[in-house]
Formats: structure tokens, sequence, C-alpha cells
């Protein structure tokens, strides 16, 4: 299961999720100079992070609206930054977000665990019912891949569906049962499964109910840093310290920014970031 490889990953770099959410006007002027095609510039810097910071990450997350909105030449960067991340085997999520049902789903599954855009995981929205989650299945059984479902994410917004009473349980507890319940026949030799779940940090307050209740649901974490959620915070959603992964994509992206003379070392400045918030996370554990 490919479940077990990410935990391996966790196990050995510590909790970090580079997030490959790359605009072009990220890249360093003089980087940005040096490779004006927008393909060359997307993936030429991708590449330089990924070079960076290898060994203290644990999977990559790449987000495909960052490369939609620039066209064919901003999805031939997203495809040869997936390819180089199998070639180094790294671990791969496609921040992709889909959420439709039947066969519409079963393309989507195609495209993004085959192919071009082939990628380890996917992210899914689960709100339009758990037969929008049936089509991705089979890879996850017999293909090695696996998903993140949508369950409570990190956004304020998450109050106008996600947090609405159903019972004495909010419509995200319920989620988050139904898919730990689909997980459990996917469970790798680690003792999570396949079938994980996004799990935003900033309600620290509800982490150990959480922890409990998806026992065997690995979570993808965002909200670390900038959105409010601390190390401590995030030690909480974890297990014995594995069970989940914290992305950060501009705060380790645009670390240069905050360096003087960041823009000549932009990647060294990605890859101190990532081992400070590594290290944060570990130390908080």
């Amino acid at each position: 299961m490919i479940i077990d490889k990410l935990f391996e990953k966790v196990a050995q770099n510590g909790h970090v999720c580079v997030g490959l959410d790359t605009d072009y006007s990220y890249l360093p002027a003089a980087f940005a100079q040096q490779y004006p095609d927008i393909e060359e510039g997307l993936f030429q810097f991708n590449k330089a992070i990924i070079d960076a910071t290898l060994d203290v990450a644990a999977c990559y997350k790449v987000q495909i609206a960052y490369y939609e909105s620039y066209g064919l030449p901003g999805l031939r960067a997203y495809q040869r930054t997936l390819a180089l991340l199998r070639e180094l085997k790294a671990v791969t999520i496609a921040d992709i977000k889909r959420g439709d049902i039947a066969k519409t789903a079963e393309m989507y599954a195609k495209a993004h665990f085959t192919g071009d855009f082939e990628a380890d995981f996917i992210t899914l929205s689960p709100y339009m019912g758990l037969d929008s989650l049936t089509p991705y299945l089979p890879y996850v059984q017999d293909h090695e891949k696996g998903i993140f479902v949508l369950i409570r994410t990190s956004n304020e917004g998450a109050k106008d569906i996600e947090y609405l009473p159903t019972g004495n349980q909010r419509v995200y507890h319920v989620v988050g049962q139904k898919i730990n319940e689909i997980g459990k026949e996917y469970l790798g030799a680690c003792g999570f499964s396949s079938v994980g779940g996004v799990m935003g940090c900033t309600h620290p307050d509800e982490a150990s109910e959480i922890r409990r209740m998806l026992s065997t649901t690995f979570f993808l974490i965002p909200g670390y840093g900038a959105q409010g959620g601390k190390a401590e915070d995030i030690a909480k959603y974890l297990h014995q310290g594995n069970g989940g992964v914290v992305n950060s994509s501009r705060g380790i992206l645009l670390a240069y920014r905050k360096q003087p003379n960041g823009e000549a070392h932009f990647a060294e400045c990605a890859r101190n970031e990532a081992i400070r918030m590594r290290d944060d996370i570990l130390n908080a554990l």
C-alpha cells in the first residue's frame, strides 16, 4: 500500500509536505530573467526547490490550479514536475479536489492516476456523496494509489457547511467517520489507510477527539503557520509521532523573501524553512 511508503517517509524525513503551488510571480527576478518561458521557469524553479528539500520532506503536494492558469505551458510544467518527483521516488499528492460522480469521476481517476499527470495520491471532495469516491478505489486496491478526502478544512468558510449540526454531531464528524470506515478496506502494514483525510489544524481543541474517532485515517494537514496552526497543535493530530503530513506552500517557496539577499539563494532558503518547520513539529512531539 502506498500509505506504507508515506508512513516510512515521515519516519525518515519528518512531517513536512512541500506544497509546489507555484505561481510564476514567485520566481526571483534574476531567475525569471534566466527563464522567461512560463513552462521552463515554473519547472526549473520547482526542480531547484525539490533538489534542495528532497531529504527533509515527507512528500510533495502539487496544486494543479496554479499550472492550469497558464494553459498548456503551465500543464507541461505540472507534468514535468510530477515526472521528476516519480524519477526521484518521492511521494506525490496531486491537489485536484475533484468531486464528481460516475463516468466523469472514472475519467478523473484515469487522468490523475495514470498517464502524463500520474500521482501517488489525489485530493477529493466527498460532498456530492460517497459514490463520488467509488471510481477511485480500484486504483487504491490494485495500483498502489491513495486519496485524501476533504473532512474538515482550515479555511474560515469551513463553518458554513462542515460545522453544521446533524444530530449530536457536526457534518465533518459524519464525513470523517464514513471515510474512516471506507478506509478500513485499504489498511497498510503501518496501521493507517491509503484512504486518508484532509484535516485542518486550526481547531486544536477538537484534535484529540478527532484522532481517537478516526484512528486509522492518515491526515493531510493544512493550516500550519500563516493560518494560525502551531506545532503543538499538529502533535495532537498524530499517533505516536506519525499518521499525518503537514503542508506548507508559500511559507517554503517564498522563504527567500524574508532573508537579506535571499533571491540569490532561494532554494537554500526553502530548505532552511523546511528544516525549521520539520524540527518545530518534531520538538513538539
